[in-house]
């Protein structure tokens, strides 16, 4: 099982930031190779609950292009993690900047290439006392 982590971190009016932790060294074929951390960004008036969610890479129409899904939030689907800049390019997806966005497209093509069984999933936290 692959585990991305994503830490919340503090909140700024709707803006909730976060650490994504992408876990590279988890995969044979780049070890050695160091997790990397991005910066995120969520709308607060439409967080994930805190918790663990399978994660995979489809379709997404609205982007045309193949996007991680957070599956299985209670009463939510299309959760999506994605390039953005402000929370209000949000309803409830998981935003990253365009370098965040590029290091989930190698991960999950090499997945996809050379470990097709690999499931994959992330874990929210909140912080302590939130």
């Amino acid at each position: 099982m692959l585990t991305l982590t994503l830490t919340r971190t503090r909140q700024t009016g709707k803006a909730v930031l976060g650490k994504l932790v992408i876990p590279f060294s988890q995969i044979p074929l780049s070890e050695g190779e160091p997790d990397s951390t991005v910066n995120t960004i969520e709308n607060a008036d439409f967080i994930i609950p805190a918790g663990t969610y399978p994660l995979a890479r489809t379709w997404s129409p609205k982007f045309k292009k193949l996007l991680p899904i957070v599956e299985d939030v209670p009463d939510r689907e299309g959760i999506r993690i994605h390039r953005g800049t402000i929370p209000e390019h949000s309803t409830g997806c998981i935003l990253t900047d365009m370098t965040g966005q590029t290091m989930l497209d190698v991960l999950f093509n090499r997945i996809e290439n050379y470990f097709s069984d690999e499931e994959t999933e992330i874990t929210i936290i909140d912080p302590v006392g939130a």
